[in-house]
């Protein structure tokens, strides 16, 4: 197995097929074999049910339930234990970012990369829907307040939700990780970093979702919790 594709999603019975679809319409013009792992985060909504009843019309897709909502690192974990794949990513469920990006994934993976991620701030990048702009000043604060507090100034853009990876680089690093929920991205660079791994950062396009269920002020303050765990975990 070439590829194994991993979505987490959670609460996405609406759109998680149609994310399915459109990442397997691209898949399928590709020679890379592959499989779409849908991990469940113990979604209310019967997102699970809906990817297994779409099983059937849709080879290579497997829907793996997590009991409870964890988060979406732990969903990632979770998902990476079932993985076949040399190669093992993730992508976000709301599919703002185009998968066309893979190609320049795996040509970086055969020159001798271990992990290769998007960056929105690339100048090849391409963003069809902007973020809002309060949305944008909380994004370029918290870039800024990693680049001093977490040392990773070198990657801008650690929330974009198109990372992949070697697969035993990916398990390496999982198996040293700790944090479960949106700040995982932070921990895997801090940890990518740490153990000198290549990583690669390639332009995407991106759309923002306007349906974000992002709350400003208990996610902030989840967010930083979070970070000062990674902080003391690793520093």
């Amino acid at each position: 197995m070439d590829l194994s594709l991993l979505i987490p999603a959670y609460n996405e019975h609406a759109r998680i097929l149609q994310t399915v679809d459109s990442v397997g319409s691209f898949l399928a013009t590709r020679s890379w074999t592959h499989e779409i792992l849908v991990v469940d985060d113990g979604s209310s909504d019967g997102t699970a049910d809906i990817v297994e009843q779409g099983m059937s019309a849709r080879p290579g897709l497997r829907c793996i339930r997590q009991r409870r909502n964890r988060g979406k690192g732990a969903a990632i974990h979770h998902g990476l234990a079932s993985a076949k794949g040399q190669v093992v990513g993730f992508i976000d469920a709301d599919d703002k970012t185009e998968i066309n990006a893979l190609d320049e994934v795996f040509r970086q993976l055969q020159s001798g990369a271990d992990i290769v991620i998007g960056d929105r701030t690339l100048a090849g990048s391409e963003i069809a829907v902007a973020r809002r702009p309060h949305r944008q000043w909380g994004s370029d604060q918290f870039r800024r307040l990693l680049a001093w507090w977490m040392k990773l100034g070198d990657f801008p853009d650690t929330q974009c939700g198109f990372k992949f990876f070697r697969a035993e680089v990916m398990r390496e690093l999982f198996a040293r990780m700790r944090i479960d929920g949106y700040m995982f991205d932070v921990e895997l660079l801090v940890l990518a970093t740490q153990s000198g791994k290549s990583v690669v950062r390639v332009p995407v396009q991106w759309r923002d979702d306007p349906d974000s269920r992002f709350n400003p002020i208990f996610g902030s303050l989840r967010n930083l919790r979070e970070l000062a765990r990674i902080r003391r975990l690793h520093r």
